[in-house]
């Protein structure tokens, strides 16, 4: 059984990006840190500038929304070179760690999302918004949060082609159960086959042909040295373009939001506790119970975006709700950030490791 390689040099220098504050580090670890420590305040001057920008020039919001993938792709980049590709390997032996996971986001959560979807209006472009977006477990912004809430970061890489390809299997059949055949069938899987080769594997292949070079080449090294300044100001612009690309199409789509954020705001509330649960039952180390806390409160909505984009014509306000969730979820993930490792999942929780 695989397990994984002691860190690295570059895996060691990620670690001390994310000490605890009164640690003493050289100055420019000091620097990142000091990032590390406001990147609330960061995101939340993006989403702020974001949202003015695009309210104000409304006709920029379909380059905002071109610009949001590629640089949603960069930020997977930087995120993948924090760890390098022979920690993944390694991380495939974490058995049970990918058993809390798929157990945690595709057998716990949907009847969960089932029970709190009774509780809002028999309306099926609400209901379908809610499902398509509430049962697709994230595989892109998550591997990022769990980076900066001190989660395991090489087995959150190493999950998302997991995470994603399973949802391409898993979810048809809960759309079906939940809301009948007729309208599961009006969403088509192209999109999440598109996500996986262009957000997962394209990353990956460019992580991979970064390392290789690195070993030869003094500045593709000092390269890899640099992504690790790069997550928090990335994930700031990307923040910052869901903003300003949306923020006018929600004007046009309230009738039903309300309710609808409701019920994110309660699964952000609430998945933390059954996912720690399941996470710990299965003798689970805290930084990996953390990691599936992540995946348990973060959803997929820059995938399912597309799939809602390419609805036939009346489902349009199941995009304004998936826009909502994502902001109602980044607002949750400012909270996880300090919530989950200082309060739900100490450093003094169990850390036994899994195999």
């Amino acid at each position: 059984m695989l397990a994984l390689p002691a860190p690295g040099p570059r895996v060691n220098r990620q670690l001390c990006f994310l000490k605890e504050p009164g640690t003493v580090d050289p100055p420019d670890m000091i620097t990142r840190l000091q990032l590390e420590r406001f990147q609330i305040v960061i995101y939340l001057v993006a989403i702020t500038a974001g949202a003015g920008f695009g309210w104000t020039v409304p006709a920029a919001a379909p380059v905002l929304e071109f610009l949001l993938w590629p640089v949603l792709g960069c930020l997977l980049y930087v995120t993948f070179a924090q760890v390098p590709l022979l920690e993944l390997c390694g991380a495939v032996g974490h058995r049970r760690f990918f058993l809390a996971l798929l157990i945690v986001n595709f057998l716990l959560l949907p009847p969960f999302v089932w029970l709190l979807a009774q509780v809002l209006p028999d309306d099926p472009v609400l209901l379908l918004g809610v499902y398509l977006v509430l049962l697709a477990p994230c595989t892109d912004w998550f591997v990022s949060f769990t980076l900066l809430g001190k989660g395991d970061s090489r087995l959150a890489i190493a999950s998302t082609p997991v995470l994603l390809l399973a949802q391409l299997l898993v979810l048809p059949a809960w759309l079906w159960l939940f809301l009948g055949s007729d309208l599961a069938g009006v969403v088509k899987s192209g999109p999440f086959l598109e996500a996986f080769l262009g957000l997962i594997v394209l990353p990956l292949v460019l992580v991979a042909a970064t390392e290789v070079v690195a070993r030869r080449s003094v500045r593709c090294a000092a390269w890899l040295e640099l992504t690790t300044w790069l997550p928090v100001p990335l994930l700031a612009l990307t923040v910052l373009l869901i903003a300003g690309a949306q923020v006018r199409g929600l004007d046009a789509s309230w009738q039903g939001l309300g309710a609808a954020t409701l019920v994110f705001v309660i699964f952000a509330l609430v998945v933390p506790f059954p996912a720690r649960f399941v996470a710990r039952r299965l003798g689970l180390s805290a930084a990996e119970q953390r990691t599936v806390i992540f995946s348990a409160g973060t959803r997929n909505s820059f995938v399912v975006l597309p799939l809602a984009l390419a609805l036939p014509a009346g489902w349009e306000p199941v995009a304004a709700i998936i826009v909502v969730q994502s902001l109602v979820e980044l607002g949750a993930m400012l909270v996880y950030l300090r919530w989950i490792p200082r309060h739900v999942v100490p450093s003094t929780s169990e850390n036994r490791p899994a195999r």
